[in-house]
């Protein structure tokens, strides 16, 4: 499965809703492991980012899918970079 690092930064409304923050992420984490994601770290952050999650995502379709669904919702704006592991990386470099 791909792996992604995503860095979100609050909008204006999710700023206003700010206190309902780790409710919000912890449905959205249900939904996406229900269509197969795996979420390997959610984190609210000090700095440019407010939140960073790391994830496996079942395809690069998925994971659009996914963001476009967070951000139908308003609260976030994101930034995503597609991850690669140790092993991925030797296979690239192989090829290269």
């Amino acid at each position: 499965m791909p792996n992604y690092v995503v860095l979100y930064r609050f909008t204006e409304q999710g700023r206003k809703g700010v206190r309902d923050t780790v409710k919000r992420a912890a449905e959205i984490r249900k939904q996406n492991e229900a269509r197969g994601f795996k979420v390997l770290g959610h984190y609210w952050t000090q700095g440019r980012y407010d939140l960073v999650a790391v994830v496996d995502a079942p395809s690069e379709e998925a994971m659009v899918a996914g963001l476009f669904g967070i951000a139908e919702t308003g609260n976030v704006a994101s930034e995503s970079m597609r991850a690669f592991t140790a092993e991925e990386m030797q296979k690239i470099l192989a090829k290269a």
